[in-house]
């Protein structure tokens, strides 16, 4: 699926990043690998290096390959700005033009003989490597001041500062850290990455308009990144979750943001087909969550605090804050493909109670009975502060209700996952999720 122009970066832990190197040279041929990055993470290693009889691992490893040596890449757009403190110390000379420092336009031996590159100017002629540069853009290089003549008489460049795009990146990225336990980045999903490493792939090696594809998007980044920077996009996942996470954010980050989403239920029946089958059971549940924006127990799909027996039978949580205490309010959320029961809404009452927790909600397939529904209504009434107004304690959404565009009732300040930092996209960006 790769175009010739296009690239693929693989991120890895030093673990596995050999045989991956292996395979990715099968597929793509030794010829077109272009990089091991190795992405410096954390500042302090992880794990005790003398009980783990080791060094600390503080390092993860990016494979950088292309499908043809006719892939884009354009380093400009990603080098490291230079600090004016480092710019007045490296421009050391002056001349009417402004500062500038002297910049080599000879080619080394190193660099092997050009005699293309071979030709005399101003009475003079370089050796078999050549010059740095062809006779037409030497003579404009003249024509602006910036050709020097040392006192020895050899040709030099007067490099300005507005000439200078930056220092170039190479293949250890230790200027990007992992994301801080309480960073305004973090959105609570394990395997996040920050966001300018993402960018930083995105801005090298495609074009505003080109189509960057995440086949494991997990909580988006990647697909966050492209939005950010006006390419198209495909976001694919195997996790209902992760494609939650994924409109979330998109909507925190992009507000008016359009995109498709293949592959999720759209109707009660197609929800139906989910719940029954095989392995749709914990996939139907985590779908269900989701259309509340309710957080599977334990923080990941598959999780077996997700799963019932180990938590009393709470599938999943939204939390929030509607006072000036600084402390969280939950809401516990069930979810139930078919056999419910008046005795559920009791249980999930008296789970309430035993947890501490502000509201209930219980989600059904199947349409809910009346002694289910005066169960609910018997549960009361949750009021933030007196003289505010109240909501239902406990409440029962149908799936079908909820794909007609109910919610839950509950204070407005509800936050399930934190939210991401919002940021201008390129504008006019197609875009695509998938599970």
């Amino acid at each position: 699926m790769l175009k010739p122009t296009g690239s693929l970066y693989l991120h890895c832990d030093p673990t596995a990043s050999h045989y991956l190197k292996v395979i990715l040279d099968t597929v793509f041929d030794p010829s077109n690998f272009r990089n091991e990055i190795i992405w410096h993470r954390y500042s302090r290693p992880k794990g005790s290096q003398h009980k783990a009889r080791r060094f600390g691992w503080s390092t993860d490893t990016i494979l950088f390959y292309s499908r043809s040596d006719r892939y884009y890449f354009d380093e400009d757009k990603v080098r490291e700005p230079i600090s004016e403190a480092a710019m007045e110390k490296r421009n050391t000379h002056s001349d009417a033009i402004g500062p500038y420092y002297s910049g080599p336009l000879l080619r080394s031996a190193s660099m092997g003989h050009r005699p293309n590159l071979v030709y005399e100017y101003k009475g003079f002629t370089p050796g078999p490597e050549g010059w740095r540069m062809t006779k037409d853009k030497l003579e404009a290089l003249d024509a602006r001041g910036d050709l020097m003549w040392t006192s020895s008489g050899k040709p030099r460049r007067k490099v300005r500062p507005q000439a200078n795009p930056g220092n170039q990146i190479d293949n250890l990225w230790a200027d990007i850290g992992a994301i801080a336990s309480q960073g305004d980045e973090r959105l609570g999903y394990p395997t996040q990455k920050p966001i300018a490493l993402l960018e930083r792939i995105i801005q090298a090696s495609s074009k505003a308009g080109d189509v960057v594809l995440d086949p494991f998007c997990g909580c988006g980044t990647a697909i966050a990144a492209a939005q950010k920077h006006g390419r198209r996009w495909i976001g694919i996942d195997i996790t209902h979750l992760s494609i939650a996470l994924q409109k979330y954010r998109l909507a925190a980050m992009f507000p008016g943001v359009t995109y498709r989403v293949v592959g999720e239920p759209e109707d009660v029946e197609s929800a139906r087909q989910l719940a029954q089958d095989p392995d749709g059971r914990y996939k139907f549940q985590w779908w269900a969550l989701s259309l509340i924006k309710a957080r599977p127990l334990g923080g990941q799909e598959g999780s077996k605090a997700g799963r019932k027996g180990s938590d009393s039978g709470i599938d999943g949580v939204i939390t929030f804050m509607d006072d000036n205490s600084g402390k969280p309010k939950r809401v516990l959320v069930q979810a139930k493909s078919g056999g419910v029961k008046s005795g559920d809404i009791r249980d999930l009452v008296g789970t309430l109670d035993r947890e501490k927790a502000a509201m209930g909600v219980f989600i059904t397939l199947e349409e809910p009975s009346r002694p289910m529904l005066t169960e609910a209504s018997a549960a009361g009434v949750y009021q933030p502060q007196v003289g505010q107004r109240t909501y239902p304690r406990v409440q029962i959404l149908t799936v079908a209700e909820l794909l007609d565009g109910a919610e839950v009732k509950m204070p407005p300040t509800a936050t399930t996952f934190k939210q991401a930092q919002r940021a201008d996209d390129g504008g006019g960006v197609q875009a695509k999720l998938a599970l």
